[in-house]
């Protein structure tokens, strides 16, 4: 059935204060081209337009999802060079031109914990498990900024199932690569490594929440998290673990990566709710990647008639 979907630390705070400035200039000058007629540059491209191409490989039998969404795709160039991923460094650059460096076969996802069928799983057996299909989704960044994007996957639920859950899998944690022959951003004291991630079982297993290898029909690129992460669209990006080696169904809630960081800024549940303040700037508004004018933020992002009913009775300004 057809449904239409209505409707970290910022960069700032950890790139270079001269890289910074030379951002903000551009920006500004951007701004003012726009005022006179000139052409608004999307970001992802005007920021890394010496970053290591991506090798492009198109995924076998993907079919379309039922699920639309009426929002412009962003353009697959900027998704692939304006990312978040601190593994390869902090400028919104560095994952595109330093990801080639990933060696992504072989590659084995262990699921283990509080299950009765606990296994490995290589990047194979996780192609084969379920059908892949496209599905678009909106992702909202904390930092402010936005993109639309055509993940390829299924839901993790379909690999979660399969391991056997057993009444203790209260959680699901998820570790991710931390490789520092490959990976230079580990050099960092940014965040502890590997970065984790974590989420409620009712979340993990909620259809929306994606097991994803590829976007635009092709396999997902380095920077982009390749060989596979998940994606939880109600969520802001970083709850999206990539690159991940391990999902470990535990009872207690696991400590993420940024709440462990700045527990104060970054809750466990990190829903994307405009009416809950990052405590440096509003999460009121956003600006997809481009466009010039910003937008009003969505709450779940959008998706609250899909997943407002998993926190019914939750003080949203407490679990934040």
């Amino acid at each position: 059935m057809n449904r239409i979907w209505r409707g970290d630390l910022p960069a700032s705070a950890i790139t270079p204060r001269a890289t910074f400035e030379s951002r903000r200039e551009f920006v500004r000058g951007a701004a003012a081209l726009a005022l006179t007629g000139g052409l608004w540059a999307p970001l992802g491209r005007a920021f890394a337009n010496d970053a290591e191409p991506p090798t492009r490989e198109r995924l076998a039998g993907v079919r379309k999802s039922g699920y639309k969404l009426v929002d412009a795709l962003t353009p697959y160039e900027d998704v692939t060079t304006y990312n978040n991923f601190y593994e390869f460094g902090t400028d919104k650059a560095d994952p595109a031109r330093n990801a080639h460096r990933l060696r992504t076969r072989p590659w084995v996802v262990q699921v283990d914990g509080e299950c009765a069928r606990p296994r490995s799983f290589d990047i194979d057996d996780i192609l084969r498990l379920a059908p892949l299909e496209e599905r678009v989704y909106r992702m909202r960044c904390v930092e402010g900024w936005s993109m639309v994007i055509p993940w390829v996957g299924y839901p993790l639920a379909r690999l979660l199932k399969a391991v056997e859950p057993n009444s203790r899998a209260k959680f699901v944690e998820f570790s991710t690569q931390a490789d520092p022959a490959t990976m230079p951003g580990l050099r960092s004291r940014v965040l502890a490594w590997p970065y984790t991630e974590g989420l409620r079982i009712d979340e993990a297993m909620h259809p929306l929440t994606l097991l994803t290898v590829g976007l635009y029909g092709e396999v997902l690129p380095k920077q982009n998290g390749a060989p596979v992460r998940i994606v939880v669209p109600w969520k802001y990006g970083f709850k999206s673990a990539k690159s991940i080696v391990r999902i470990r169904l535990v009872e207690a809630m696991p400590i993420t990566a940024w709440n462990r960081a700045q527990p104060s800024e970054y809750g466990f549940y990190s829903n994307v709710n405009p009416e809950v303040d990052h405590p440096r700037w509003s999460q009121a508004k956003e600006r997809r990647i481009g466009e010039f004018r910003k937008r009003d933020t969505l709450m779940f992002n959008g998706y609250g008639e899909e997943v407002a009913s998993l926190y019914s009775g939750m003080d949203l300004r407490k679990w934040f």
